[in-house]
């Protein structure tokens, strides 16, 4: 298991994915992400061919994204999961 200082992103409580970041090296590598994808959509979009460069590019950035969001976040595996004795439709 991690330890708590070296989570960047926390598990959501319900569902798939992340939260905000908890810490700041969490909010560079979020914030550059932003940024690199607005910069890419501005300096990408003149012609057909550099649309399909541009759409390659966000796909691989956001690879890389997910990847250090899975390497350095929380995993949620049952984060969240209510059990109960009884299911809200049993009588």
């Amino acid at each position: 298991m991690k330890q708590e200082k070296d989570i960047w992103f926390p598990a959501k409580k319900f569902g798939i994915g992340w939260r905000l970041p908890v810490t700041w090296q969490g909010w560079v590598v979020s914030l550059s992400y932003l940024l690199i994808i607005l910069g890419g959509s501005f300096t990408l979009a003149d012609t057909p061919r550099s649309k399909m460069f541009f759409l390659l590019f966000a796909l691989a950035l956001t690879i890389l994204f997910i990847y250090i969001c899975i390497k350095k976040g929380r995993s949620s595996n049952g984060v969240g999961e209510i059990k109960t004795k009884y299911n809200s439709w049993d009588s």
